[in-house]
């Protein structure tokens, strides 16, 4: 007699429940920027593929409390105030009780951390293991291993991560880095990329002229973002093309020295500064050029380049990260951070202009990068999480202690208490004490996979 898998079979009915999602960092809108896009994006398909998203991210200025933003999304705002570069103050365990009365009243089932840099989704994700809900994290950024403040951070991932159910990147570059940085066993990480919204991004209906070549730059201007190569490589280009024109979008700590290269060079009528570019806007002003250039030093994936392209422009980028795994090779111009190497890609790409065709470009990144496509591999990795088994606190210290011959101790100490606090906030405001919110909307065909934290 056949008898069935029972992980496939496990497998198949999981796929059939309606996961209940708490997305949470320290990154999201009114902020703008590639960790908040992804967030947003994802949460608007997961909801029209039946699920429950909810959003918990810090209060920004006057907003905070609960919002609803479009398709249903909900969002927490916090009352935690930014630290250091939209980062909330490291507390530990300040955030334990919100987030627990924000988890039972919600009925999640999974918990979704995005950012290595954002404290809050650290502390959300700690916090979520030890009331036994099931996590998920997904890495946007590279980080090296030499550096204090990288040293700190990746052990600060490793603590993370040591008792994480899945996790997610956005390029092969960044799972091997991920991989390298928390040692988490390769086999729980996937790959998911970015998308865009190519309804959004989209070329102008007819081809600008070539009398005039207009190199756009849009991207915060710091030094990670490679603003320094800017200033070397735009002075070189000037003088081998007379004309080319630059438009620079983005504001930064380096801005004042782009302006003072413009100043040097004489190349006021060469390089215009726009400053922040309002997300709506940036469309408008990606179709004013030719070709997008990105100077980036380190980058996981840039979602901007997506955006460039869809939008029917010719990149030209650095060789760092995963920008080589983004676009094909006939719609980017890959360089080595090093200005004559930039200089030699523009040169290549003003050369390829005639050939390129803006419209069949956005077709091709219509069929390549869906968020709709990054929803449904989402939800194969939030399935696999609800296949993995419980471990009680004993196991689950046993894995804190492989994280160093000191810091595996801290680790535990630092478990123990948040375990501690948690049973004292359930004798202190039980659970059945917290009321359930109604879900506004749920696909019908899916069950309900709600979690309590006893």
């Amino acid at each position: 007699m056949h008898r069935k898998n029972p992980v496939s079979f496990l497998g198949q009915m999981c796929m059939l429940k309606a996961h209940r999602i708490l997305m949470v960092s320290d990154f999201f809108f009114p902020n703008f920027g590639g960790v908040e896009s992804h967030i947003y994006y994802l949460s608007q398909c997961l909801i029209k593929l039946g699920h429950k998203v909810v959003v918990m991210t810090h209060a920004y200025g006057n907003r905070a409390g609960v919002r609803y933003m479009t398709g249903g999304l909900k969002v927490y705002y916090i009352p935690c105030r930014p630290f250091l570069m939209q980062n909330t103050l490291p507390t530990f365990y300040a955030t334990l009780p919100i987030l627990r009365s924000i988890l039972i009243r919600e009925g999640i089932s999974i918990v979704h951390g995005h950012q290595a840099f954002s404290t809050l989704c650290h502390e959300a994700l700690m916090h979520a293991r030890t009331m036994g809900y099931k996590t998920i994290f997904t890495d946007h950024s590279l980080y090296g291993f030499a550096d204090v403040g990288s040293i700190h951070m990746n052990k600060v991932l490793q603590f993370t991560l040591a008792d994480i159910d899945q996790a997610i990147c956005v390029s092969h570059t960044s799972k091997e880095n991920t991989v390298l940085r928390s040692g988490i066993d390769p086999e729980k990480v996937f790959v998911v990329p970015n998308a865009v919204d190519t309804a959004m991004f989209t070329p102008v209906p007819t081809r600008l002229s070539y009398d005039e070549i207009v190199i756009v730059v849009i991207s915060r201007l710091v030094y990670r973002k490679g603003a320094d190569l800017l200033v070397e490589v735009i002075p070189e280009v000037c003088q081998l093309h007379p004309n080319v024109r630059f438009v620079i979008g983005g504001d930064g700590l380096k801005r004042v020295r782009l302006e003072e290269m413009r100043e040097k060079y004489s190349l006021q009528d060469k390089v215009e500064m726009l400053g922040a570019v309002p997300h709506a806007q940036v469309r408008s002003v990606l179709v004013s050029g030719h070709i997008f250039l990105n100077s980036s030093l380190t980058e996981a994936f840039c979602i901007a380049i997506l955006e460039a392209a869809s939008c029917g422009l010719l990149t030209v980028s650095t060789r760092v990260g995963g920008v080589p795994e983004v676009l094909p090779d006939d719609m980017i111009v890959l360089a080595e951070p090093t200005p004559g190497d930039m200089v030699r890609a523009i040169t290549k790409a003003i050369e390829m202009l005639p050939d390129v065709n803006p419209h069949d470009m956005h077709l091709r990144m219509k069929k390549l990068y869906s968020w709709h496509d990054v929803a449904k591999r989402t939800e194969v990795v939030y399935d696999r999480a609800l296949l993995c088994s419980n471990k009680n606190l004993l196991q689950r210290l046993q894995r804190y202690l492989k994280c160093g011959a000191w810091a595996g101790k801290l680790f535990c100490l630092v478990m123990i208490i948040n375990f501690l606090l948690w049973l004292l906030l359930q004798r202190w405001q039980p659970s059945d004490n917290i009321e359930e919110v109604p879900d506004i909307h749920m696909h019908e065909g899916r069950q309900d996979t709600g979690v309590s934290d006893s």
